[in-house]
């Protein structure tokens, strides 16, 4: 979280209203983004193959040694510069992005170029899913009622295809995900809590009623 205090309420699009606070902030760890997003660990793998397959064909041909490496040192600056150009875009994502957990929503605002903001009330989300990533950061996705429509291309990397393809917006390779999760869950539970009380307060003429029958009996 340190790492975000010079950042704290500069993720969201406007002041904050009376009576809303903020939980949490956080935003993506660069590395695990560019693993999870970019797939810079598979095109890493891609390419040692190819580098192992043109010195070896090489060396079957029957060249030397320094010509055969000479012969894959260009996939080597090909591979190098695909998954230094993706490690730059993962970090600039990660830099201009911000999650936002209030007492009464979810902000994801992005953007590198042209910053966007998603808003999330705790009324619209069903639930929360937790996965968690060997490299200790997670993903939090955002279940949302089926007659929302948000788009995969716009919100892309902070969303997943869920069920039936459902776009569920995510809360991407976060650093300490559960603790994040847990303030998620916490701050649901009392938003329902508040809703539930909420309807209890604005029906007292029932209760009033009965009460009332209950006397003259």
């Amino acid at each position: 979280m340190s790492r975000f205090k010079r950042k704290l309420n500069s993720g969201l699009p406007e002041k904050l209203p009376e009576g809303e606070s903020i939980l949490w902030q956080g935003a993506p760890d660069w590395r695990s983004l560019a693993r999870r997003a970019f797939r810079t660990n598979v095109i890493g793998i891609y390419f040692a193959v190819l580098i192992i397959w043109r010195v070896g064909g090489s060396l079957m041909a029957g060249h030397t040694l320094g010509y055969a490496l000479a012969s894959g040192l260009s996939s080597i600056a090909l591979g190098a510069i695909v998954i230094g150009i993706f490690c730059m875009l993962s970090w600039l994502m990660a830099r201009s992005t911000t999650y936002t957990i209030t007492n009464q929503r979810v902000v994801i605002t992005y953007g590198i170029a042209l910053p966007k903001s998603v808003n999330l009330p705790f009324s619209r989300i069903d639930a929360a899913d937790l996965r968690a990533h060997t490299e200790g950061t997670g993903d939090i996705a955002l279940k949302l009622p089926p007659a929302t429509r948000l788009s995969y291309l716009l919100l892309w990397p902070h969303v997943h295809a869920g069920a039936g393809g459902k776009v569920e917006p995510v809360l991407r390779c976060v650093d300490q995900p559960t603790q994040a999760a847990e303030i998620l869950v916490n701050g649901l539970g009392n938003s329902v809590a508040s809703i539930e009380r909420a309807t209890i307060i604005a029906q007292p003429t029932a209760v009033d009623l009965t009460g009332m029958r209950a006397q003259v009996a």
